[in-house]
């Protein structure tokens, strides 16, 4: 295996405090963790929408204020909510703030719901999957040449800067499992492709990406496979399934579906199903905790999953 197996949390800042998220970020940190993730919505989802969700970036940049070595991110940011010129110098100025631990996550954009009440254009899934694609090749010129200009179908940019550079190209994190457009977009722009799912799940899309990457003539190793989904470590069968109901209930789809593309269970339950994620190529693992933030299963996602996995 070309890349070493990595683990992040993503803790999200729906539905908590300030003070709440800056702990867990900092427990996050403190256990070592590779990475750490908030993710971009306005309001809360999967919940009550009138509830508190502080927004991506301000909250980001004020975690990594809170931590010193884990990498940071959005998982992944919405490309409608930003222009993209925009966007490309927010992320280099975080990458100055957090001292060059900053990963780009970014997605085509799938909460409708959001785009309405902010009136912010939803557009096709197509449509909003080109505009992916342009709006990388614009962040990618921007971080990379010293001026930059790009006539697109969508976006339009001239004799644009984007100064200072990043301290480092950052990592590009391309979110979605859309095998006939999205996973072609990672496939040329993508440093780390993340979805959800199970292990067959991930080994069918992880051949469909392989075959893009040939199309548009890229080493698929040069892309990083990752995956996030809710986890919990429990010894309780109660608890574990009152856990994968409740989200099943949320998808509206079987618990026993469900349960294949998550980490809840015991110990030696989510050891095997890391287990299988890693042996169909997966190699870096976004578990997902909501608040109210368990600290103690984080706690022992660190001290008994990981090393088991880590060389």
């Amino acid at each position: 295996m070309s890349k070493p197996i990595r683990f992040g949390i993503q803790a999200s800042q729906q539905n908590t405090t300030w003070k709440d998220l800056c702990e867990v970020w900092e427990l996050i940190d403190e256990l070592g963790f590779d990475t750490a993730w908030n993710f971009d919505h306005f309001f809360p989802i999967l919940s009550d929408p009138s509830g508190p969700c502080f927004e991506a970036w301000v909250s980001l940049t004020g975690l990594a204020a809170c931590t010193k070595h884990v990498r940071i991110g959005t998982l992944v940011n919405g490309n409608t909510y930003r222009n993209p010129a925009v966007l490309a110098n927010m992320g280099a100025t975080l990458d100055h703030v957090s001292g060059g631990r900053f990963i780009l996550g970014l997605g085509g954009g799938w909460f409708e719901q959001e785009h309405v009440a902010y009136d912010i254009p939803f557009y096709t899934t197509a449509e909003r999957i080109r505009r992916l694609d342009e709006s990388l090749q614009i962040i990618k010129g921007l971080w990379t040449q010293k001026q930059f200009t790009f006539e697109g179908r969508y976006y339009q940019i001239k004799d644009a800067y984007c100064e200072p550079k990043p301290l480092r190209r950052p990592p590009i994190m391309i979110g979605g499992g859309g095998e006939k457009m999205t996973l072609k977009v990672a496939a040329r722009h993508a440093d780390i492709w993340n979805t959800f799912g199970s292990p067959a799940v991930f080994k069918h899309k992880i051949d469909v990406l392989r075959e893009h990457c040939d199309a548009v003539g890229r080493d698929f190793n040069e892309i990083e496979i990752s995956w996030s989904g809710l986890a919990a470590i429990t010894e309780s069968k109660k608890q574990k399934d009152t856990i994968v109901g409740a989200l099943a209930r949320a998808f509206g789809r079987p618990a026993e579906e469900v349960a294949e593309g998550l980490l809840v269970g015991s110990i030696e339950e989510v050891r095997d199903r890391v287990s299988q994620l890693i042996d169909v190529g997966v190699t870096h693992l976004i578990p997902l905790a909501s608040a109210p933030f368990n600290h103690e299963w984080i706690r022992q996602f660190a001290e008994h999953i990981i090393p088991t996995f880590r060389s």
